[in-house]
């Protein structure tokens, strides 16, 4: 995957365990599989706009926020 995917990734997680929720928390939140989730963390997955305003939702933050620091 390219860099992009892995900062992604790794900044999600960050995110996530800084609320305190599991992935299958999130998951629920972010109405997505909890399989995605991990595949998004570890890079493995390219993930869609639709999806990644999902993420964001799910955090509870905009998506600047979410994009801080890649």
């Amino acid at each position: 995957m390219t860099n992009i995917n892995i900062k992604f990734g790794k900044r999600v997680r960050e995110l996530r365990l800084e609320k305190g929720l599991s992935q299958e928390q999130f998951s629920y939140k972010a109405d997505v599989h909890r399989t995605y989730i991990g595949m998004i963390e570890r890079a493995e997955k390219n993930i869609s706009l639709s999806n990644i305003e999902k993420i964001a939702k799910a955090l509870n933050i905009n998506l600047k926020t979410l994009f801080d620091g890649l």
